[in-house]
């Protein structure tokens, strides 16, 4: 789980997108689905004119989906500007999708559901909000609402970079081209300074919030939630195309601190066998301040890893990059996936 202060940022960029830029944006069409996945109500975002990649056999079908697992809370919304952002500097040739963590997203009323068809060989989920039902969650919906042959571009962002390793551990047939870890929560987190804090907090103290959480937020009218995000988000003056109702749903902040407790005991020592496997496919992206993967994380990597593509952050770019630097990172991940993108 992740502080306001951090939300926020500690330097917003002084130069702002020119006009034109900002036309660009608005006229990108984000397509939102909720569908039932695992038995799951998750809501997709969909950048770009493709909404059914699975049916569409049509020539124009792109050949690649670049694929957003978001990092903790897993609201899809708050990363639509830089799905939008990456599409546009990928030249609109590609989708963009985002998708939430299983129980992080509720339908608002009336919102048609989509149904998933299953997964032969999946199994049953047994915890589906933690961190290993979390992974099976989105290798079903890939499984399901991505065409087996379709190229993948998955992005990680923090304990979403996690997720993604897991599916090129578990899921070795999907046709994964590059995956790019941001700000990646994938060892010791417990250990890291805002670990430390988070521990106690999320795996023992959670327990207390939740009844305050549900008395005080479960009453609240839509209107009221609606009116009270929105001006939050003015006030930290973040793009707000899709409001995010489920930052005030106790159901899924209860399914958020449930699944950084889990983080916080089971992410722990590194994957160096699955990331020795797939290295020349893994791009690192690690923060210079970052204090949910400091930068001794970062020098260890290099120095395990001495081939591979790890890089640290130059441009003071906060963990949270969604809210204020979202233009930046979207156009330096397209610029590492210029090659790729060019052979499609």
């Amino acid at each position: 789980m992740k502080s306001t202060e951090e939300l926020q940022g500690q330097d917003r960029p002084e130069c702002k997108v020119n006009e034109m830029d900002s036309e660009i944006k608005e006229e990108i069409p984000v397509h939102e689905e909720f569908i039932l996945c695992c038995g799951v109500e998750t809501q997709v975002l969909k950048c770009g004119p493709w909404t059914d990649l699975i049916n569409n056999q049509s020539g124009t079908r792109p050949k690649l989906l670049i694929f957003i697992i978001p990092g903790n809370p897993g609201f899809s919304a708050m990363y639509v500007p830089f799905a939008k952002a990456l599409y546009s500097a990928t030249k609109r040739r590609f989708p963009v999708w985002i998708i939430s963590h299983a129980g992080h997203a509720l339908a608002p009323r009336g919102k048609k559901i989509l149904k998933s068809s299953e997964d032969p060989n999946a199994e049953e989920i047994k915890d589906i909000y933690g961190v290993r039902g979390q992974v099976e969650h989105k290798l079903a919906f890939l499984r399901t609402q991505v065409p087996k042959e379709m190229k993948l571009v998955v992005i990680g962002h923090s304990i979403g970079s996690y997720f993604s390793l897991e599916i090129l551990k578990h899921a070795p047939e999907l046709p994964v081209i590059r995956s790019i870890l941001l700000f990646p929560t994938i060892e010791r987190m417990s250990e890291s300074p805002k670990g430390r804090f988070a521990t106690p907090l999320l795996c023992w103290l959670r327990y207390a919030l939740y009844v305050p959480c549900y008395l005080l937020l479960k009453p609240w009218p839509e209107k009221i939630k609606f009116l009270a995000i929105r001006m939050v988000l003015q006030m930290m003056d973040i793009p707000r195309e899709f409001l995010c109702m489920n930052m005030l749903e106790p159901f899924c902040l209860v399914n958020a601190a449930y699944l950084g407790s889990q983080e916080m005991r089971e992410v722990v020592k590194r994957d160096d066998e699955t990331i020795k496997e797939h290295l020349p496919k893994l791009i690192f992206y690690y923060g210079a301040t970052d204090s949910w993967c400091p930068k001794e994380y970062y020098d260890d990597m290099k120095k395990d890893f001495p081939e591979g593509d790890i890089r640290l952050c130059e441009k003071k770019i906060p963990h949270a990059f969604v809210m204020s630097f979202f233009q930046e990172m979207a156009d330096m991940v397209a610029d590492w996936l210029k090659d790729d993108l060019s052979k499609m």
